[in-house]
């Protein structure tokens, strides 16, 4: 028990190291400040603190990274432009008429995948070869427009 009191900062900076492995699991950036927090006060153990300023210094760290640090990173972390997946990707993208497209159906070929289209403008009527842009997808069905020159 003599060890546990005079190395009791091994203790904390294991206890900071599992954290940060927990944190690399999970990947939240809560266990990360826990893990800061036992770094911490492994620090202040190692200077010969009494017991109870490491786990001051734990506490008030955990919380002061929590409340103030983490927002700030996990904002930057999911700011930014959202990638458009799966069908939507589509959007924007160049279709050429294979097949008559008007208000009851048409075919189009989008890269290298056919695909159904009708217009946008139901009273619009687009011949083989044409050049359209793909407006929106509806499901499986391509709403395409006239590609402006």
């Amino acid at each position: 028990m003599d060890w546990f009191g005079d190395d009791i900062w091994v203790t904390w900076a294991a206890l900071g190291v599992l954290m940060c492995l927990i944190e690399l699991a999970s990947g939240e950036l809560i266990f990360l400040m826990f893990g800061i927090a036992a770094f911490s006060a492994a620090v202040a153990a190692a200077a010969g603190a009494p017991m109870a300023l490491p786990l001051a210094i734990f506490g008030v760290v955990s919380v002061a990274l929590l409340a103030l640090v983490r927002p700030r990173i996990a904002a930057r972390v999911h700011d930014g432009p959202s990638l458009p997946v799966g069908q939507q990707a589509l959007v924007g993208q160049l279709a050429i008429v294979e097949e008559v497209v008007n208000r009851h159906a048409g075919r189009v070929l989008i890269g290298d995948v056919h695909w159904t289209a009708r217009p946008v403008d139901p009273e619009a009527t687009y011949e083989p070869g044409d050049e359209l842009l793909v407006a929106a997808i509806d499901g499986a069905i391509a709403r395409v427009v006239r590609k402006e020159s």
